[in-house]
């Protein structure tokens, strides 16, 4: 216990209220004094680190994500992007794959390790504090993975619509229907099984088809492998609905507790040494009688 705490035990011993944590008998003030270095003692162990490496990933995913964007434009700003750059986006997909995984094993482990007896007063502290820990990480990481996400939709959509601006450039009009049954027919050819012109222009067109089409199917391939990991987490906050909704109100309720409990304990503190010196008068000072004045 925080040597804090022991010294208050030893200001209090009537009206006191056995504390869980430490077995001492406490009085109330004390008791909630001791609740808060408890709480400090959770956010210094070595829970906090575990925490901080969970944040640390998420953000890496993060920056990640931003990279993946830059690399979308580069490819998309091209007619025919270079293969080192698509090469840097794929390396680029599977390190957010490798460090996403690692943030939902993480989440998963912290989750289970969570209290499940929240009748006793530590244990009810605990859980509020890993429990909110818990909620704010997987909302930041389901943010990141959506954002990710909608990246991913995004370029799908932009290669579309430079594949569908090609063909009308060789001299086929398609629908968005018939292009995205194209799409998922997996073949290129299909593209091209029937144009005819051998024009520079023509040739131009469909070499940017068929490696935009390749491009859609790789990001498709990406988009299903992360489906399920982001399903779950989805799910997971969705459960924790209630608290991720109300997450800005119990931080500044948490703020307003130690504000309170600090005032309550210099209060305590202040009447303890008033206290002491009832206890304990000390003796009047001698001191030598002053001349009067003449």
């Amino acid at each position: 216990m925080p040597l804090s705490s022991v010294r208050a035990t030893r200001i209090w011993r009537s009206s006191s209220t056995r504390c869980v944590c430490c077995c001492a008998s406490l009085p109330s003030l004390v008791l909630l004094h001791c609740v808060i270095s408890r709480a400090d003692g959770l956010m210094t162990g070595g829970g906090v680190v575990q925490v901080e490496e969970i944040r640390g990933l998420i953000d890496k995913v993060s920056s990640q994500v931003e990279e993946v964007k830059k690399k979308h434009s580069m490819i998309l700003s091209a007619p025919n992007p270079e293969e080192k750059t698509k090469e840097e986006l794929e390396q680029i997909t599977n390190e957010i794959k490798k460090n996403a995984n690692a943030v939902r094993a993480k989440l998963q482990t912290m989750q289970q390790n969570l209290p499940q007896d929240e009748n006793a007063i530590w244990t009810s502290v605990d859980h509020r504090i890993q429990k909110t820990q818990h909620t704010v990480l997987s909302r930041k990481f389901v943010e990141v993975m959506t954002e990710y996400n909608e990246a991913q939709v995004s370029f799908r959509q932009r290669s579309k619509g430079r594949i569908q601006r090609q063909l009308e450039i060789t001299g086929r009009v398609t629908t968005n229907e018939e292009l995205e049954n194209m799409l998922e027919s997996g073949n290129p050819s299909i593209f091209t099984s029937d144009i005819i012109s051998d024009s520079q222009i023509t040739r131009q067109a469909l070499n940017e088809i068929e490696s935009r089409h390749k491009d859609i199917i790789r990001l498709e391939n990406s988009i299903k492998e992360l489906h399920e990991m982001f399903t779950d987490m989805a799910m997971l906050v969705e459960t924790q609905g209630e608290m991720i909704n109300n997450i800005e109100k119990n931080v500044t309720n948490a703020v307003d507790y130690v504000e309170r409990a600090k005032e309550q304990t210099t209060k305590a503190v202040r009447y303890q040494k008033k206290a002491r010196r009832v206890r304990f008068p000390s003796w009047p000072s001698r001191t030598r009688s002053q001349k009067p004045n003449t």
